[in-house]
């Protein structure tokens, strides 16, 4: 069998799979389980072309990897065909622990489990099940391999996941502000004592991007109507999570069900195969199959947010840069108890209330974006440029945010 494909990608065009490993890796159940998740979980109710998935992230994540160690290599930089497919491998995989939406029930279905943690595992997992060709894999993507830019490369405040998406979300949300010239910053690698660099050519491109990604978080990723569609269907898991470990009745399948039912740790992915075997069959349709069923439950608060989420009848969202204070919140609870007749515990779950946090570059950060001046010196890009752009980036921008039914109004 051929196993040398050629993807079409809309966002780059021509995307190859350079060997039969990386192409296995496709193939397997736990990597196609990604085309049923998407990348932007209910951004596509702000932004109709947002249903990419987590699949062609990672596909387009695995190409700019391809790039980069070609100019690394042209650049003289020793890169052996194992370590290429390993980091290939590691990017390729760094989200196949992604659960269901996206980033949106990470909290709502497990207690503490980051996705991150549950890709390792499942590259664990793979390791065996391809005899050991993913051991240095899993060592770039945990930074215990003795070549650190590889890890930069997979994992970094500039690395191929954040260049693909955003990208990837600028092309299919149609904002083009949000591209981040990851053509021009990729041919400025180098590498310097086995740390990721960029050329003092590059400042301006580096700015670029972070612009570009603060511009996303506030007009994408932070948007207040997706903020409002995201912590909804949470609280919709959250309640259905809630009543189905009271004894009440909650329909759902199987593995959602489990989940449901009691409270996950990652000590217990660690202890229980099986559990990360019943993750594995969890995505989007799951949960949206979900809440078409709790639509029609008796319960006021779980059907009133799981017909609303189907009829896109978002929460009203009110922003303000400083938090709202208590009488504020109790009065809009008191309203919606009294337009929905509920006791003041259950009116308060259709009130969300939370912060918004926005840093473009973290300029503390143990590994930041270092530049490669001309004297031969690696600084701190917020030092290499004469702009005030970037130190102004790195200062975290929050925001705070309140939600409840447009009924009371």
């Amino acid at each position: 069998m051929n196993k040398k494909k050629i993807f079409n990608d809309p966002v780059y065009g021509f995307v190859t799979i350079p060997t039969e490993l990386l192409f296995d890796l496709i193939e397997h159940p736990y990597f196609q389980r990604l085309r049923r998740i998407q990348q932007l979980g209910l951004t596509g109710f702000v932004y109709p072309g947002a249903l990419h998935t987590r699949f062609h992230h990672a596909l387009g994540a695995m190409h700019l990897m391809q790039l980069a160690l070609r100019t690394l290599k042209d650049k003289g930089v020793p890169v052996s065909a194992a370590e290429g497919e390993a980091a290939l491998a590691a990017i390729l995989l760094h989200d196949i622990g992604h659960g269901p939406l996206s980033h949106a029930l990470e909290t709502a279905i497990f207690q503490d489990v980051p996705h991150e943690q549950l890709s390792l595992f499942l590259m664990q997992r793979l390791n065996e099940t391809f005899g050991g060709r993913l051991t240095l894999a899993i060592e770039i993507f945990e930074d215990t391999y003795g070549r650190p830019f590889f890890h930069q490369l997979v994992s970094s405040q500039l690395d191929m996941d954040r260049l693909d998406y955003l990208n990837r979300d600028s092309f299919y949300t149609g904002v083009e502000e949000g591209r981040p010239g990851a053509d021009r910053l990729i041919k400025m690698l180098r590498v310097v004592d086995e740390q990721l660099v960029l050329e003092e050519k590059a400042v301006y491109s580096v700015e670029n991007f972070l612009v570009s990604r603060r511009l996303m978080y506030w007009q994408v990723y932070l948007h207040k109507t997706v903020t409002s569609a995201e912590q909804m269907v949470i609280r919709t898991v959250q309640r259905a999570r809630d009543l189905t470990r009271q004894g009440v009745a909650v329909p759902a399948n199987s593995c959602l069900g489990f989940f449901l039912g009691q409270a996950v740790t990652l000590a217990d992915f660690a202890a229980d195969p099986k559990i990360l075997s019943r993750f594995v069959e969890l995505d989007d349709y799951d949960i949206w199959s979900a809440v078409k069923g709790w639509a029609t439950h008796p319960d006021v608060v779980l059907s009133y947010l799981a017909k609303s989420l189907l009829n896109r009848n978002l929460l009203k969202i009110v922003i303000a840069s400083a938090p709202f204070d208590d009488d504020f919140k109790l009065g809009i609870q008191e309203l919606i108890a009294e337009h929905f007749r509920l006791p003041p515990a259950e009116a308060a779950l259709l009130m969300i209330a939370g912060r918004l946090s926005n840093s473009a570059y973290d300029a503390r950060s143990q590994e930041p974006i270092n530049i490669l001046t001309k004297k031969g010196e690696v600084v701190n890009v917020m030092d290499a440029s004469d702009l005030p752009n970037i130190r102004a980036l790195s200062q975290r921008v929050d925001k705070f945010y309140i939600c409840y039914p447009k009924e009371i109004i």
